[in-house]
């Protein structure tokens, strides 16, 4: 591990030095920052290791309780399990914006590191007979490489039953609805607030975004366990209104006319 970690951190020096005289956009330097932090900031390592702390005393209450159904955990992949800060990085410093087939070829290869704490904490969930559902919105043809690299570290649950997948909407709801079925799901692990709740579903404005997370505050830390993720998700998404079309240099003139700035300097 730790040698594919030098790796990543030469292949981010290479791509920094090739493309350092190219100017970035505000938005992709943004994300660059934001895989360094994810990358080397102690700070997230402890965001992180705090959530899952956080998970596994509230999955403790849980246990301590009667139950008519089986428990389980419902968690995301991307970003709240495994890290793909590597092809972020390479992306944004290059100036590029999403790619969904440089994402399905990186995804194929199963090598994502882990969200520090996410391992032990899912580890520990299974051990204590509780179910756990990956709740992604990766594509069916993502399947194999999705369960080879939850393999690759061991995680529980890894089979076709338990790693669900985007099939005809790219909502939680219906997925989640199914697990409640069979199951009394204690805990909602995950990075973007659609991994939660319907209410944030249908492209909610930043305004509506805000007065939901107001309106679920006693969720958050209770049944609700948020991993950070500044690169990318919905939050981004709901800035830009959810156009996908724009070019980085109209990314940056929304940020410009909404970042709250200091105009005595």
């Amino acid at each position: 591990m730790k040698k594919l970690l030098l790796l990543s951190g030469l292949s981010l020096f290479f791509f920094i030095a090739r493309a350092q005289d190219t100017p970035l956009s505000t938005a992709n330097a943004g994300k660059v920052w934001s895989s360094l932090y994810q990358q080397r900031a102690a700070e997230y390592k402890a965001l992180c290791f705090q959530a899952y702390n956080i998970a596994k005393l509230r999955l403790d209450e849980a246990l301590h309780h009667k139950h008519k159904k089986p428990l389980a955990v419902v968690t995301d992949i991307d970003e709240t399990l495994l890290d793909n800060s590597p092809l972020d990085a390479v992306r944004a410093i290059n100036n590029q914006e999403f790619d969904l087939k440089a994402w399905k070829q990186w995804t194929a290869k199963g090598v994502a590191d882990t969200v520090p704490g996410a391992p032990s904490f899912f580890k520990y969930a299974a051990s204590k007979d509780v179910a756990v559902f990956y709740i992604t919105n990766r594509d069916e043809d993502e399947r194999e490489g999705t369960t080879k690299n939850l393999k690759r570290y061991h995680l529980p649950f890894a089979d076709q039953e338990h790693i669900i997948l985007k099939q005809n909407t790219s909502s939680k709801e219906y997925r989640r609805l199914q697990v409640l079925k069979k199951y009394n799901i204690v805990l909602l692990c995950g990075d973007n607030l659609p991994d939660f709740d319907a209410i944030y579903d249908n492209k909610p404005s930043e305004d509506n975004r805000m007065a939901a997370t107001e309106k679920l505050k006693k969720q958050f830390g209770s049944k609700y366990i948020v991993i950070p993720n500044p690169s990318y998700g919905d939050f981004e998404n709901a800035i830009f209104n959810y156009n996908y079309k724009l070019t980085g240099a109209q990314k940056d003139s929304v940020i410009r006319s909404l970042i709250k700035l200091d105009k005595s300097l």
